[in-house]
């Protein structure tokens, strides 16, 4: 009876996987950011985006994201915003269609609590990121939220006149939120 409940044990301990959430949902996932414009804070989002995520709770340090943010995807709130920022002293979307991240090292920081590091880069310009970011897992679906701050001048995102901070702020946070299915 013993070598039963053992071989059971061991069957069990071995058909338990731990899951891995790979498959992003775009439609349930939201890249957005907000910026000072003339001292009030103005909210925007990208609508587009492809991403590659492997994240395993189990082994958070060997997770890995790849974002490739369509920069054309753009929502300002407001069609002539939405071209003015797309233009060459911005985004220039037509030399740079994508801002793109790349995550390096995921650090646990104890309950659902993570600090990704990675490259982001826009406009021919790459930076090293820190992302802190939750995570809630909720069975086969995983929520990936964060945010984080840039300075768009790090990347020439405002060139000419608009290099100037007196009109549109230098930081931008970037918020997230990321839901993914595994497979």
């Amino acid at each position: 009876m013993k070598k039963i409940i053992l071989a059971l044990a061991m069957v069990t301990a071995f058909s338990v996987q731990a899951v891995e959430y790979n498959q992003v949902q775009p439609d349930k996932s939201t890249i957005n950011f907000t910026y000072k414009q003339m001292g009030v804070a103005v909210d925007g989002k990208f609508k587009k985006f492809a991403s590659q995520l492997n994240f395993d709770p189990a082994k958070p340090t060997a997770a890995k994201a790849t974002f490739d943010v369509d920069l054309a995807s753009v929502d300002t709130g407001a069609p002539e915003g939405d071209q003015e920022v797309a233009g060459k002293p911005w985004f220039n979307t037509k030399a740079f269609p994508t801002a793109k991240f790349v995550s390096g090292t995921i650090k646990p920081l104890g309950g659902n609590k993570y600090e990704v590091a990675g490259q982001l880069s826009i406009k021919g310009k790459t930076q090293e990121v820190i992302v802190p970011a939750t995570f809630t897992a909720q069975g086969n679906t995983g929520v990936f939220d964060g945010s984080f701050t840039i300075r768009r001048a790090d990347f020439s995102i405002g060139e000419g006149s608009w290099a100037k901070f007196d009109i549109v702020a230098n930081d931008v946070l970037i918020k997230f939120r990321i839901t993914a299915n595994s497979k």
